[in-house]
């Protein structure tokens, strides 16, 4: 459960101070860390202590012991030397693993809850123990961050996003898919949305700089129980998704920013349809020509404004005057009144909400 990593920096940082040397292994009597030059020559004297019933023992020089985990035999560790000194260090790499072993096991039955607690597959009182037996305040203010990477199982991003975080012992970071990170953050009562976005936009940052990959992060609203913390899950994946569909060009989006894209992204696909083909009469948008889309979409960022619509796109206001007349025709709705235009515009949108849906069908 421990990496090898973590177990050879702590075994050099005890002879460092100690000087003695020490080995971990096994079960089988496979090196996993060590200061010990050919360590590999003990296996066989590892397995017969490992079937001995000591828990420590002196052989061949060295001083063995035994890490249990829960009465289950997970690693025996080796000290070079027989004296007394040698005993007591021993007997504290021993006791600093065996706190490593119950550290990393906490920090693994955490996770497998918040995965849980996410996906909304514990019952409301099975929410309320686990908390309680692992120390986790029920009635903190939370939020839940989605992080999508470009790649599948960016171990990079990951490991931004934990050393981001990692002084916040209240703050949980896990995975429930392969290209989301998600982030399930105590949020201060003084703090708002505002501080949220912030803290989005510094999580964007150091993706960018830190791991050099390119993210969107999504996050729902704040919650006071932990039993809704996965309704802040879903809400930060519609926010995901509905800026995927219809706002492209944020990175980061909140559930409680999401405006009309929140109500199409809830219409069913057979309405969709039906109130496309009333609009375009069995057309879709896509039936245009670049000149023309181009002119909508220029048409909408200026507000319906003609003049500064005809003098961004460099052409002379009766041409603009034209295309709309043209467009008019085609479709029975005149941008420049309100109504056909917001009409309009929603169409487009629909019609953008459709193809994405289609995609994720394929």
């Amino acid at each position: 459960m421990i990496s090898n990593q973590i177990l050879q920096s702590t075994i050099d940082g005890l002879k460092g101070i100690t000087r003695i040397d020490i080995c971990v292994m096994d079960t089988e009597g496979k090196v996993l860390a060590t200061t010990i030059d050919n360590a590999e020559q003990y296996e066989n004297a590892v397995l017969a202590f490992v079937s001995s019933p000591a828990d420590s023992q002196a052989i061949q020089g060295y001083q063995f012991f035994k890490v249990f985990d829960e009465h289950q035999l997970e690693y025996v560790i080796l000290a070079r030397g027989d004296s007394e000194d040698v005993f007591m260090v021993g007997k504290i790499a021993s006791f600093q693993i065996q706190n490593l072993l119950v550290a990393y096991k906490e920090r693994y039955d955490k996770d497998n809850f918040i995965k849980n607690l996410l996906l909304d597959n514990l019952l409301l009182v099975d929410i309320y123990n686990r908390a309680k037996k692992l120390h986790i305040d029920t009635e903190a203010r939370r939020v839940v961050y989605i992080i999508e990477t470009k790649n599948e199982k960016d171990a990079n991003a990951l490991e931004t996003v934990r050393s981001l975080f990692a002084g916040k012992a209240k703050d949980f970071i896990t995975a429930v898919d392969e290209k989301n990170i998600i982030l399930v953050k105590e949020v201060k009562q003084s703090e708002t949305y505002e501080d949220l976005n912030k803290t989005a936009k510094v999580i964007l940052d150091m993706l960018n700089t830190e791991a050099m990959t390119k993210v969107h992060v999504a996050y729902g609203t704040i919650i006071n129980e932990i039993k809704d913390v996965s309704r802040s899950y879903k809400e930060a994946k519609m926010a995901l998704d509905v800026g995927k569909i219809f706002y492209s060009g944020r990175n980061v989006v909140a559930y409680n920013n999401l405006g009309i894209g929140r109500l199409i992204y809830q219409l069913p696909m057979p309405l969709c349809k039906m109130f496309i083909k009333e609009i375009f009469d069995g057309k879709s948008p896509d039936d245009f020509d670049e000149e023309t889309l181009t002119t909508i979409n220029k048409f909408f960022e200026n507000s319906l404004n003609v003049s500064e619509t005809s003098r961004q796109l460099y052409i002379h206001r009766n041409t603009l005057v034209y295309r709309l007349d043209k467009l008019q025709k085609s479709t029975n709705l005149d941008l420049r009144v309100f109504e056909d235009a917001i009409t309009f515009k929603i169409a487009l949108m629909v019609v953008k909400y459709m193809k994405y849906m289609e995609q994720l069908d394929y």
